[in-house]
């Protein structure tokens, strides 16, 4: 099984929301190259919204970013909904799966993603079940860096964790800059220092997303703003250490008009174009 999917789209993504599908589905803006959905939003949806679903999967290629899966949660995995996952994978024809470094259920769902202990032990515990959703999926998966604001038995550094993750599951991952940012913030630590120890290679594609100020040292990470400008530089300082990404918008609350949206989506593809041409003159 390979690490990074040979079929991950390339260029600058928009992660679709229901709240936009209508009017992306009668533009098909051609400044989009992917997009993104959770697909436990859109399984076994059907009429109007269905419909559009699928005109929009046969117009683009897609990625999906799960919300559900709790990857570091006490309860077995869900094994009947990874197989509803598959299944529409396969129907949609999509090769890319990722999930939060976080769990999300506890007898229950908790509707929030709440920190994994960084753990050797906690290390253990998530490679395992990385390990049988791949197994389940047919596929490889990805996991995603997050924001979190507590560090409940905290053992190692989250790079620390982050990395022995990816090292022992020996999957991709999903990076999220505005995460880092963010928890650079809460958490007093140098975002460029973190992510200088990124391991490049495992990188699938990469998020970016606005947040809530709360206090002068509290982000909340809500992606229901603009990207602001240190986000956008460290994407920059991304694609200059690792080179050009495919990179996708995230959205899901106050979501402007899709002008505004594509107007985000060009400054990724700007960024793109810019390191690409240094990239190819330093050959």
């Amino acid at each position: 099984m390979t690490i990074l999917s040979p079929n991950t789209p390339q260029g600058a993504g928009l992660g679709l929301r229901r709240a936009i599908i209508g009017p992306l589905s009668e533009q098909k803006p051609g400044q989009i190259d992917f997009m993104e959905v959770a697909p436990e939003n859109w399984i076994n949806l059907g009429g109007r919204f269905g419909k559009q679903f699928r005109a929009m999967t046969e117009a683009y290629p897609f990625v999906t970013h799960g919300l559900s899966l709790s990857l570091g949660g006490p309860e077995p995995i869900d094994v009947e909904f990874v197989k509803s996952i598959k299944k529409f994978l396969d129907e949609h024809g999509i090769d890319v799966y990722t999930e939060h470094l976080s769990y999300c259920s506890d007898d229950g769902h908790l509707y929030d993603l709440m920190p994994i202990p960084f753990t050797s032990e906690a290390v253990d515990h998530v490679v395992k079940r990385i390990h049988q959703v791949q197994d389940i999926l047919e596929r490889p998966m990805g996991i995603e860096n997050v924001s979190y604001y507590a560090a409940p038995g905290q053992e190692m550094s989250e790079i620390e964790f982050l990395k022995a993750v990816l090292q022992e599951a020996d999957c991709s991952l999903l990076l999220d800059v505005n995460n880092i940012y963010v928890n650079s913030v809460n958490h007093g630590y140098d975002a460029l220092s973190f992510l200088q120890q990124i391991p490049g290679d495992r990188i699938q594609y990469i998020h970016v997303a606005g947040h809530f100020n709360e206090a002068e040292d509290l982000i909340v990470d809500t992606h229901g703003a603009d990207v602001i400008d240190p986000v956008w530089q460290l994407l920059n300082e991304t694609y200059r250490l690792f080179g050009v990404k495919p990179t996708l918008l995230e959205r899901d609350f106050n979501i402007p008009s899709v002008a505004e949206l594509l107007q985000e989506v060009g400054i990724i593809r700007e960024l793109q174009a810019r390191n690409q041409l240094a990239n190819e003159k330093t050959a």
